[in-house]
């Protein structure tokens, strides 16, 4: 009986370490999403100390301070917290489908599908409307099209972003199954041409619906509300919830399809359904706050390195890790230049791009393959 425990100690050894490691991480980054969180409430135009926050929050303070962090600052706050947790969740799900850890969900074309969404209702149904005499001489934008026009455009977002995802599982097929490489390529080609759709909306927009446009296009979490945050919200959770239960199959593809299949896993239908999980998760937070880049990417490429590839890991605590991060992104864009606020997208892709390109430089070849 010495001999097989002995043999077996190396291993228990290494999976206690494990455990150590993904506790520590885990420990890591709640504690940043809770220092996140505390910012994101407390920081701002209005700076709150500790006492009048917990005083706001228990509705025994100053009813302005109250009105500031539980209508304006907390539905931020889990916006924020929501879609960060489904772009690093999605990241996490493509780079297991691609079997690339440099794999992003705008590589689905989800983002861009999006895009052309935001850019119809905001630029384009106003402007047919106009040429039909179908509507008031509206002048582009939500603000300027009233209640219809704000449920309009996330929901286009939402539905374009759904869309191309669809297109891009029907062009992948080859001989009735999908097709990684043919997916990839018909990606690049869906962006170019959202790219090019948008390009003709910025082109035929007035002052009001360009400003609304690219505010959209540069990602903001700028005016959400409750009424606002609950559809993502629901949509990304379904997601996430979605996610999880494929993780056992993603753990299985990272062997190959010949290896995934051996084990019972359906590669081509583990496909379809990863897909549409991460248009469902990502449309949804595309839809409302606009593009948010970087955050699928970094995360869980990051993630990855710390704790292995086993997504019954790796999937939480990526979603734990997007969140913080876009949650952090929001406080800095807040305060950094005051009175004016940064978009957050902008401000992920200018923090994360530098860090991104270190872990590149310093990978080893085998990490990136």
């Amino acid at each position: 009986m010495s001999e097989p425990v002995a043999a077996a100690s190396p291993v228990a050894l290494l999976a206690r370490r494990q455990r150590g490691r993904r506790h520590l991480v885990l420990a890591a980054l709640l504690a940043g999403l809770g220092l996140a969180a505390w910012a994101e409430l407390s920081l701002g135009a209005v700076a709150l100390t500790p006492g009048e926050l917990w005083r706001a929050l228990s509705g025994a303070g100053d009813p302005t301070h109250a009105a500031i962090v539980t209508a304006l600052r907390a539905p931020r706050l889990v916006l924020a917290a929501v879609g960060g947790a489904a772009l690093a969740a999605g990241g996490v799900a493509l780079q297991a489908l691609f079997r690339n850890p440099l794999a992003d969900p705008a590589l689905v074309g989800v983002s861009a599908g999006g895009a052309v969404g935001a850019a119809t209702a905001t630029v384009l149904l106003p402007l047919g409307l106009r040429a039909w005499g179908a509507g008031p001489a509206m002048s582009g934008g939500a603000a300027a099209g009233g209640a219809g026009a704000a449920v309009a455009g996330p929901a286009l977002a939402f539905a374009g972003a759904v869309a191309a995802a669809a297109l891009l599982l029907r062009i992948g097929r080859r001989g009735g199954r999908p097709n990684v490489a043919r997916m990839l390529l018909a990606g690049v080609a869906l962006n170019a041409l959202a790219g090019a759709l948008v390009g003709v909306a910025l082109h035929l927009a007035d002052s009001q619906g360009l400003r609304a446009l690219t505010g959209w296009m540069l990602g903001s979490l700028s005016g959400t509300t409750w009424a606002t945050v609950g559809p993502p919200t629901a949509a990304a959770g379904l997601a996430l919830v979605g996610l999880w239960r494929l993780r056992e199959p993603l753990d299985a593809l990272l062997l190959g399809e010949d290896g995934a299949r051996q084990l019972g896993v359906d590669p081509a239908r583990l496909l379809r359904e990863t897909t549409l999980w991460v248009a469902l998760g990502v449309g949804a937070v595309v839809a409302a706050t606009g593009i948010i880049g970087f955050v699928g990417l970094v995360v869980p490429h990051t993630l990855r390195l710390l704790v292995g590839p086993r997504h019954r890991a790796l999937l939480p605590l990526a979603a734990l890790g997007g969140a913080g991060l876009l949650v952090a992104a929001d406080v800095v864009a807040r305060v950094a230049l005051p009175p004016s606020e940064l978009p957050v997208g902008v401000l992920t892709s200018l923090l994360g791009a530098p860090f991104f390109l270190w872990l590149v430089a310093r990978a080893r070849d085998g990490e990136l393959a």
